[in-house]
């Protein structure tokens, strides 16, 4: 038989409540120390986990993988839109701007959520797959930001190859290895813009994850720039490349 939670149908308790602020301030302001086995990035089932207050999932983890993921793309020669998306988890938000700024910097072309909303995990696949069918060239890949079942304070860090699926252990080994490279090395190497000139850029594409993933993909279209108005330009155009910037500690 069942055993039903005692707390189930009931408001949270206080005392199992996670400080939202505290999480996300420790999110940008504990820098992980990568001696230390725990605060190092460790992928699992095609990503990494943690939470901030335990300084195993901040800002800088984020800017390492995927930075460490734009080096993973140019080596599997994957050169089409990546689509992003994140739960409701308090460190998701943070993490797809952090993720944002080094993506842009990195000129790869993005596609986000028009409204900024939440996004579950299997809608991102389904539009890698859906873009890629038929495709052989261009293709497609994806990053989920959330933890899945873990607790409110653990954030998450997936990334989905043009199979849309799980990444195999040997890309997140080789994203696992460069993400802690970078670490090592006080970020040296990791490109990012800011955040608005990120979300604004020509390369970052505002996209209704309903109506894309009820597309055939012949010939799919979008609206390059995510505050920009105006007709939709195919993304089989050129677009200009947002300028590079660097981060690192010194």
């Amino acid at each position: 038989m069942t055993e039903i939670s005692p707390l189930a149908g009931k408001p949270a308790h206080p005392s199992i409540l996670v400080d939202v602020a505290g999480l996300i301030d420790a999110y940008y302001k504990r820098q992980p120390d990568p001696s230390v086995a725990a605060q190092r990035v460790v992928f699992g089932t095609s990503g990494h986990r943690g939470s901030s207050l335990d300084a195993a999932f901040n800002e800088d983890h984020i800017l390492a993988i995927t930075q460490a993921i734009c080096l993973q793309r140019k080596h599997a020669g994957i050169d089409g839109p990546l689509f992003i998306g994140f739960d409701t988890h308090a460190l998701s938000k943070p993490a797809f701007a952090t993720a944002l700024e080094v993506l842009a910097a990195n000129g790869v072309d993005v596609m986000v959520d028009a409204r900024d909303g939440f996004t579950p995990t299997p809608v991102v696949s389904h539009a890698v797959l859906g873009y890629n069918r038929g495709r052989c060239r261009g293709l497609a890949d994806g990053i989920v930001i959330t933890p899945s079942h873990n607790p409110p304070q653990y954030g998450g860090f997936k990334y989905d190859p043009p199979h849309g699926g799980p990444a195999d252990t040997h890309v997140t080994r080789w994203i696992e290895e460069r993400a802690n490279a970078f670490l090592a090395d006080g970020l040296r190497g990791v490109a990012r813009v800011p955040f608005d000139r990120a979300s604004t850029s020509t390369r970052t594409c505002a996209i209704s994850w309903r109506w894309w993933t009820s597309r055939r993909f012949a010939r799919a279209e979008c609206a390059w720039g995510s505050t920009r108005s105006g007709a939709p330009a195919s993304i089989t155009g050129s677009r200009s490349a947002s300028g590079m910037g660097s981060t690192s500690r010194s």
